[in-house]
């Protein structure tokens, strides 16, 4: 699976973006997707999943309630929509993808096997 994530910008504080991941392969339908973001000098964290099977999904405390995350298996694309957008957001975004997956490795960064490129969020005034 190769994955490709799209969509970071600058954008100012209270704004909204919506990040993109595309999967190659058939088999996007059989992988719990994940998206991560790194901030300079902090290491990389979960910021939301979707498992594979469309019906659970897990946010990280600091974005639950402002990010959305949402697949289009017809598409193979993965979406995370982010409201309300603070400076503390400000990273380096990844998507990455774990075949299967359970409520628990969804949340764990050492399931995901692949991963796209990053893409930088800047939240700035």
């Amino acid at each position: 699976v190769q994955l490709q994530a799209s969509g970071g910008g600058l954008v100012q504080p209270g704004g909204s973006l919506r990040l993109s991941c595309a999967a190659s392969g058939r088999m996007f339908g059989t992988y719990t997707m994940g998206w991560f973001r790194q901030a300079p000098g902090k290491e990389r964290i979960i910021v939301a999943a979707i498992r594979w099977t469309g019906d659970s999904t897990y946010y990280t405390d600091s974005v639950e309630g402002r990010f959305t995350i949402s697949r289009d298996s017809a598409e193979n694309t993965v979406y995370l929509q982010m409201n309300s957008l603070k400076p503390g957001d400000t990273a380096v975004y990844y998507c990455a993808g774990q075949y299967l997956g359970t409520l628990d490795t969804m949340k764990d960064g050492h399931e995901y096997r692949y991963w796209g490129q990053g893409t930088l969020v800047t939240v700035s005034s």
